[in-house]
């Protein structure tokens, strides 16, 4: 269901827009050097699943009509950035005493995996992105339709940037290591989760989302 001519440029492509620091990498990145490579990998296949459901509201077109809507596009867009003050802010609010322990990653890593989840799904340029880049990727020249072959193009976007991801995960959270027993560091820990989520809203809510009507 891929256009094996088209393979090479699609696979290119996808690498170096994996390489261009995003919103998602920042997430990823700041997860793992504040509380580890458990909650960094949990933040990835958050970021996975978003990825995933886009891909297939991408297949089904539903996410085309979306991105045609300036008016949908632009509640997302406050949704998305009211969602991620309100994480900063629940970060910025937390004590001393609320710095996560060792033993409490499990709960920590679920609570980064969905944070990433709706982070990405309420990003309406994450919306756009399958909707724009997909379809030039489409071959007339196979029996199989858009909506599979953008199916296929999707999962293996998915898939090259979850590993990418994982590799970033690997990489800061062997850099974060030495900070997770520094006492003075887990003290502001959240804080430091909270001024990225503040990051991320700002960006969020500053950027202007071109519709494709």
């Amino acid at each position: 269901m891929i256009d094996l001519a088209l393979l090479p440029v699609y696979l290119t492509t996808v690498v170096a827009l994996l390489l261009i620091p995003g919103p998602d990498m920042l997430l990823i990145a700041s997860s793992s050097l504040s509380y580890g490579r458990k909650v960094g990998v949990y933040a990835s296949f958050g970021n996975a699943t978003s990825g995933l459901i886009l891909t297939l509201l991408a297949a089904m077109g539903v996410s085309a009509l979306v991105a045609m809507n300036p008016i949908a596009l632009e509640v997302l867009r406050v949704l998305g950035g009211a969602y991620l003050l309100k994480m900063g802010w629940d970060c910025m609010r937390s004590s001393a005493a609320d710095a996560p322990e060792i033993e409490q990653q499990n709960n920590l890593a679920k609570l980064l995996y969905r944070r990433a989840v709706f982070s990405n799904l309420l990003n309406p340029k994450a919306l756009i992105f399958f909707v724009l880049f997909l379809p030039q990727f489409v071959s007339t020249q196979l029996t199989a339709s858009s909506g599979e072959q953008m199916l296929v193009l999707g999962l293996l976007l998915n898939v090259m940037g979850l590993l990418f991801n994982l590799l970033l995960v690997a990489l800061v959270g062997s850099l974060g290591k030495p900070l997770l027993k520094n006492e003075k560091f887990r003290t502001y820990q959240n804080k430091f989760m909270g001024l990225i989520f503040f990051a991320l809203a700002i960006w969020l809510l500053a950027s202007q989302v071109q519709s494709l009507s």
